[in-house]
């Protein structure tokens, strides 16, 4: 037994749990509550399934024997065994101090007891425990070496102590970081350095320190609070949520964490019920339901920044260009690395026929997020519709958008082509001038109201451009919607167009 504590770590403690087990044998004689039989039969099935790792089935076995045996110390270093197993150290704690209690010259306990408390920060009561160990065994390696750490970690925090009180606050991390290689388990120490942190401006880390620090506490609803407030701001309304939870479930009651946790609720739920509209197409409630949301949070930037984006993503999906452009560039901004906005902002841009701007916003997203397949897709389409719009480009030949219907593409070409018909004019200028005109009126008429050809156009190539059709930019003779042919020689010509 005594070799096997002497090991020290967990092997040395599995070591001494099966060492013990022949010696519980003579501990069970006069048990009240259960017999001798059914209490080794739960201590042989214990040892058995944390032998086999089954660690929840083990525990209930050590809790019979528990509850069988209440005077045994060494039952309840058995179950003190498996709850450590589970990293379970507080539940673990008290079964040590019993085990003591019972047998206080058992010294594998006050070793294990040591070594918890000096985790949790709780350095006088560890060296207690370390010394104890040292008075009846002096050579015992992992006790020495542990009250060694025990007085380190008394100068770490009070040099943490020392740097906090004097402002230095980089200097209480670094001394912190120190402290928390220790005690890991320490509460106080991860909640100044989160305290730190937040004064240094870096949320983020604080968060790191206080979601573990939170649970180290058996009542910190204070902790879970303070996290949720971060989350909150940082924009992670889903776990703020989740922690603000955590505090209710330790007093539903609690006005601080209630009187938070009904605006985060509401906020979530708005942002949720957004979003699904987008995922529906239904932008125009969802313009409203981000417009919601900058009501109920008007004092956090995160939120007001991430409507805006939303609202210019589907202004652009409704094709309302000026619109779109005008709150796109408000959001971009706001928040001027956004590579989403800027990609919006550049779909606005080509619906309003402005590709020059469309490629600039494109090529500056393209700098934020240069891996997005969709940005790069974007920029080639605005640099083809560019190269485009300085040839022909048909929507501003016929005066409409580029949301415009059938309907409307037609009525701007009777329009425009009983105004430039040929027959209007006298001189021969202002004939050729006017055939030209009602060429191209009468092209991009042809473009876009066939569907096919509108889509090749709308991705940026032109269909009726002989360069683009097969056999090269060669002398081939196209047909045009109207019986006139502009390259045949003659005098006086006579139009005879269809308007369908």
């Amino acid at each position: 037994m005594e070799w096997c504590w002497r090991t020290g770590g967990a092997s040395g403690l599995l070591c001494s749990l099966s060492l013990l087990c022949v010696l519980l044998d003579i501990q069970l004689d006069g048990v009240l509550g259960a017999t001798h039989a059914e209490i080794e039969h739960h201590l042989e099935m214990g040892r058995k399934l944390l032998a086999a790792g089954q660690l929840a089935e083990a525990l209930s076995h050590y809790h019979s024997a528990v509850e069988g045996d209440s005077e045994n110390y060494l039952t309840y270093y058995k179950r003190a065994a498996v709850f450590l197993a589970m990293g379970r150290s507080k539940s673990a704690l008290p079964d040590l101090t019993r085990a003591i209690q019972l047998k206080p010259d058992f010294l594998p306990a006050r070793l294990q007891r040591g070594n918890i408390l000096l985790k949790q920060g709780n350095t006088q009561e560890a060296r207690e425990d370390f010394r104890m160990v040292l008075q009846r065994s002096g050579d015992h390696k992992e006790a020495q070496e542990q009250l060694m750490k025990a007085r380190d970690l008394e100068v770490f925090q009070e040099e943490a102590q020392t740097a906090y009180h004097q402002g230095d606050y980089s200097g209480t991390i670094n001394a912190l970081e120190r402290v928390i290689e220790i005690s890991p388990w320490d509460p106080e120490s991860r909640e100044l350095r989160a305290d730190c942190y937040l004064r240094m401006g870096d949320p983020q880390k604080a968060i790191q320190d206080l979601t573990p620090a939170a649970r180290l506490r058996n009542d910190n609803r204070a902790a879970f609070l303070k996290l949720s407030r971060l989350l909150y701001n940082l924009g992670e309304h889903h776990d703020s949520l989740n922690h603000i939870r955590e505090c209710l479930k330790l007093d539903q009651d609690d006005k601080e964490c209630f009187s938070h946790y009904k605006q985060v609720k509401k906020l979530s739920k708005q942002l949720d019920s957004a979003e699904e509209l987008i995922q529906g197409e239904r932008f125009q409630e969802a313009i409203e339901k981000f417009e919601s949301v900058m009501k109920t949070e008007p004092n956090v930037e995160f939120y007001t920044n991430l409507a805006k984006e939303r609202i210019c993503f589907c202004l652009v999906k409704l094709q309302l260009a000026t619109e779109a452009i005008d709150v796109c560039s408000e959001a971009h901004q706001r928040d001027p690395r956004n590579a989403n906005i800027l990609k919006d902002r550049a779909e606005a841009y080509i619906l309003n026929q402005d590709y020059e701007k469309a490629v600039e916003d494109y090529q500056e997203a393209r700098e934020f997020d240069g891996d997005s397949n969709t940005i790069k897709e974007g920029l080639d389409r605005a640099q083809k519709l560019l190269k485009l719009s300085r040839k022909r480009d048909y929507y501003k030949i016929l005066g409409v958008g580029r949301n415009a219907n059938k309907q409307e593409i037609i009525k701007a070409y009777r329009k425009l082509a009983q105004q430039w018909h040929p027959d209007n004019f006298q001189s021969e200028a202002d004939k050729k001038e006017a055939e030209k005109k009602f060429i191209d009126i009468a092209s991009a008429k042809e473009v876009l109201t066939d569907p096919e050809m509108r889509q090749k156009f709308d991705e940026g190539e032109d269909p009726l451009d002989p360069e683009t059709q097969q056999g090269g930019g060669g002398g081939g003779q196209r047909a045009w919607p109207f019986h006139f042919n502009p390259f045949e020689s003659g005098g006086n010509f006579h139009f005879k167009f269809e308007y369908n």
